[in-house]
C-alpha cells in the first residue's frame, strides 16, 4: 500500500463529506416528519406532484432526479397510502398522469413546516450569509454535474 492510500483522510474528500451530510440531512428530515410517515423522496414527489398536478410518472422522475423504476415504487408507496392518484393520459394511454388527493393536499400542508424545520436545522451552524453563500454554490455543483447522474433531473 502506498504512503499517500494509508494517510488518506476521509474528511477531506468531497464526496465523502456530501454523502456524510446527506445522511445527516435525512436524519433531520426523518425526525421532524415523523408524524407523516413521509420519507425525503416521498415528500419530493408529494411536492412536485402539487406543484405539477397532472404531470406523468416519467416528468416527476426527471423533475426529482430520480430513475423511472424508483420513481414507480414511490408513487405505488403513495398511491396505497391514498395520497395521490393515477390516471391514464387522454392524449398518451401508456402515460400515467397523477394528482395528489385530498389526503394528499392535507398531509403536505401539515408536513411543510416540519420539512422547513429540517433545512433550518441542517444549516443552522452556518451564519445566514454563509448559508445562502452554501446553498449557491451546492445548486452549482449540481448543475454543472447533472448530466453525470444516473438520473439527471430537468424541467
Amino acid at each position: 500500500m502506498s504512503a499517500a492510500a494509508e494517510t488518506l483522510a476521509l474528511d477531506d474528500l468531497p464526496g465523502h463529506l456530501i454523502r456524510r451530510l446527506q445522511q445527516i440531512a435525512v436524519a433531520i428530515f426523518l425526525q421532524e416528519t415523523e408524524a407523516s410517515g413521509l420519507t425525503p423522496v416521498q415528500f419530493a414527489a408529494l411536492q412536485t406532484v402539487a406543484n405539477q398536478p397532472g404531470i406523468d410518472q416519467r416528468s416527476l422522475a426527471r423533475a426529482s432526479g430520480l430513475d423511472t423504476s424508483t420513481i414507480a415504487g414511490v408513487i405505488d408507496r403513495l398511491e396505497g397510502r391514498g395520497l395521490l392518484l393515477r390516471s391514464v393520459s387522454p392524449a398518451d394511454r401508456r402515460a400515467r398522469l397523477l394528482t395528489l388527493t385530498p389526503e394528499g393536499h392535507a398531509l403536505l400542508r401539515d408536513v411543510v413546516p416540519c420539512m422547513h424545520r429540517a433545512q433550518q436545522r441542517i444549516l443552522a451552524p452556518l451564519p445566514a450569509g454563509e448559508q445562502r453563500e452554501f446553498l449557491r454554490m451546492l445548486r452549482t455543483l449540481v448543475d454543472a454535474n447533472n448530466e453525470l447522474s444516473r438520473a439527471p433531473s430537468g424541467p
